[in-house]
């Protein structure tokens, strides 16, 4: 189909995946980042605590003995620091500022003394021979001895680290396997849950292989609550297409049906004039006269059953539109020997509707009101208005209708009982109701016996009252 391409956009099923897998890879990074810090301070408490033990059993040997301090450095406590990464182990054993036994240039707790504890292990991180170490120190207070002892271990950070790495490749490792396990999981729940609309494509696009259009509603079996309203509105689309396409076919028919008859009499009256007869000419005309009728008829019957989005409305002066239609009609009326009345109020009587469509409407009755009328009749307009309607009321004093034709009235070609005599195509009444329809009028016919009145009621809105 010519004209510019469509712009395309990313398929369904991939923004329906990007947005199920950006939430879930924010969540495993916000894991990640959780995880780590959980693994650091699971591997800092444990290494601690082990490192807090060697602490311990050197400090218990710490001893006073003939009023000097003695230690026996117990091999199992260094023992209890040996691992696979063969970590550097470090003590320091002093007595106030004097070194006692160790690492005289291990970092002493000066000047922090004063805020270690007596009995209570501190850890802390610190750097020593370029390499960073964590050290557990503890204060004691011997009895006899005045200053207080200081006993620290320290250890290398490998192990630790090498722990931590360890836990966090696991980690990392464990969420790409469940990223890539829910990658394969959402795949074909997507499928499975994209599949009511590859059924809702499928009966839309199985229309386009019909040799007739089919505009009957889609028959797509139960949908989910989302796809309903699409659904729903192309069913309703497929409708309005077949109110407009049916219009379109019944004012072809109508057309061919109702022209057949005049054009054949135009040939026959063609074929006399070429022979001569004086009467062909004058039956051409009126030939000619009823097809314009009925062509014009038959666009205004169109036009008042349009359907589509209905255009802006516009303000209609009632009273004029009433002397138009009088206008128009006065030189029928005189040749059918009837007088026309029209009974208004002063002033204008605005509504909100289409000015085309009401002079269709007061055209045709006030039409019917003559030519269905007696020679010396009477046709009246009148016009009244309430608060929220105005009223136009069409009616003669002829000879009526029939009270079974009434049920009739409004059909299309159909010529009443009192139809007979005059010409006519019976759209005339067809052509009111349709407008009035478009309008959101009210129509009434009654027998006055004799003669017929036929009532509209227009609404009037409230900003249109004058």
């Amino acid at each position: 189909m010519p004209g510019n391409p469509r712009p395309r956009a990313l398929a369904l099923r991939t923004r329906l995946l990007a947005a199920m897998l950006a939430p879930l890879l924010g969540i495993a990074v916000l894991l990640g980042v959780a995880g780590a810090t959980l693994i650091a301070d699971v591997v800092r408490r444990t290494n601690d605590r082990v490192l807090g033990g060697a602490l311990g059993a050197i400090a218990e040997t710490v001893q006073v003995e003939r009023g000097a301090v003695t230690l026996d450095l117990p091999a199992a406590a260094f023992g209890m620091l040996e691992n696979s990464e063969r970590d550097n182990v470090y003590y320091r054993v002093a007595v106030g500022g004097q070194l006692l036994t160790g690492y005289a240039d291990l970092p002493a707790p000066a000047p922090a003394l004063a805020s270690l504890a007596v009995d209570t292990p501190r850890f802390r991180f610190a750097r020593y021979k370029d390499q960073d170490i964590r050290i557990a120190e503890v204060r004691r207070a011997l009895p006899r001895i005045p200053q207080p002892v200081i006993v620290q271990v320290a250890e290398t950070l490998d192990g630790r680290t090498a722990l931590q790495n360890r836990l966090l490749i696991a980690l990392l490792i464990g969420e790409l396997v469940l990223v890539g396990v829910a990658m394969l999981l959402i795949r074909p729940a997507l499928s499975w849950s994209l599949r009511p609309l590859a059924l809702l494509r499928d009966a839309i696009s199985s229309r386009d292989t019909r040799a007739t259009p089919d505009l009957s509603p889609l028959a797509t079996g139960p949908l989910p609550i989302e796809l309903g309203p699409l659904a729903d509105a192309f069913d309703h689309l497929l409708a309005r297409l077949d109110s407009a396409t049916a219009g379109v076919r019944r004012f072809t028919a109508d057309a061919s049906h109702q022209m057949r008859t005049p054009l054949s009499v135009l040939k026959v009256q063609v074929a006399l004039a070429r022979r001569g007869s004086p009467q062909a000419l004058g039956e051409i005309a009126d030939a000619a006269d009823r097809l314009e009728r009925l062509v014009t008829q038959l666009l205004a019957l169109a036009r008042a059953e349009e359907s589509g989005t209905a255009p802006p409305t516009e303000q209609v002066d009632l009273r004029e539109v009433a002397v138009a239609v009088i206008n128009r009609r006065i030189a029928q009326a005189i040749d059918a020997h009837v007088d026309i009345q029209l009974d208004a109020p002063d002033g204008r009587i605005l509504l909100a509707g289409y000015r085309t469509l009401l002079f269709e409407i007061l055209s045709n009755l006030l039409d019917n009101a003559i030519r269905y009328n007696r020679a010396g009749g009477m046709a009246a307009i009148t016009l009244e208005r309430s608060d929220n309607a105005a009223i136009v009321t069409v009616l003669d004093d002829g000879p009526g209708l029939a009270d079974e034709d009434l049920a009739r009235i409004g059909e299309r070609f159909v010529r009443l009982a009192t139809s007979a005599g005059h010409e006519g195509s019976g759209l005339g009444l067809a052509i009111v109701r349709s407008a009035a329809l478009r309008l959101g009028a009210e129509l009434l016919v009654t027998n006055t016996h004799p003669g017929l009145r036929v009532t509209l009621r227009l609404p009037i809105k409230a900003d249109n009252r004058r």
